[in-house]
This record gives structure tokens, sequence and C-alpha cells, in this order.
């Protein structure tokens, strides 16, 4: 008894349906509603401004919230990243990177700038 013994149509058909599922993720239905999805922490100009030179950890942590990347090989930089994913459009990703030494607020880099350094400009 052979258990694989197929007709030569049905197995053409299974192979087309196997390829037409396989095909379907580059497929787009338009009739599909598709979510815009945001991830990691919104930061905002306010916030931003309030960042001053000299400041713990804790008034950081207390003004921007937890950050989404603390790196054990790098502890005195933390990662504030946040993307959001608009359907049909390129992800729009923002990222903000606090320095600190001797657990004080050196710097900060990024995306983000302090409204007083946009006004001097």
């Amino acid at each position: 008894m052979r258990i694989f013994a197929l007709k030569p149509h049905l197995l053409l058909s299974l192979t087309l349906l196997t390829l037409c599922i396989a095909g379907c993720s580059s497929f787009q239905f338009p009739w599909v509603y598709k979510l815009t999805i945001q991830q990691g922490n919104i930061v905002s100009q306010e916030m931003i401004d309030k960042l001053k030179p000299g400041m713990t950890r804790s008034q950081i942590q207390f003004i921007l919230g937890n950050p989404v990347l603390k790196d054990s090989f790098q502890p005195d930089r933390w990662n504030y990243i946040y993307t959001i994913a608009y359907p049909n459009r390129a992800p729009i990703k923002q990222e903000l990177i606090i320095v600190f030494e001797d657990n004080r607020l050196v710097r900060f880099e990024g995306d983000y700038v302090p409204t007083s350094a946009k006004t001097a400009s």
C-alpha cells in the first residue's frame, strides 16, 4: 500500500495551493485594517526642557520614566527609543541617549534638542 500515491492533478493542485499560501505575506488585501504600532518611550519637548546637567539618575527617571535599554556594558548610558509604524509608510524612530558621569547627567544626545538651543540658532 502506497500512502503517498497521489494523482498528478491532485499533486499539482496541492503544490499550487502551497505556493499561493506562501506568497500571501507579500500580497496585501485592500479591505484589511492595519494598526498603527507604537513602541518604546514617548518623549515630549516639555520633558527635554526639564533636563539639566547635574541631575541624578532618579530625577531623570522621574521625568522620562524607565529607559528602554540599560546596557550592562555601559552603565553610564541610558537609551530611550520610540518607534511608530503607520500603515503603508516607513516607520519613524526617535532616540534619546542619556549619558551620566558619577551618577549625574553630563549630556544627552539623539533626535531631541532643548527649546533654548532651538531659539539660540
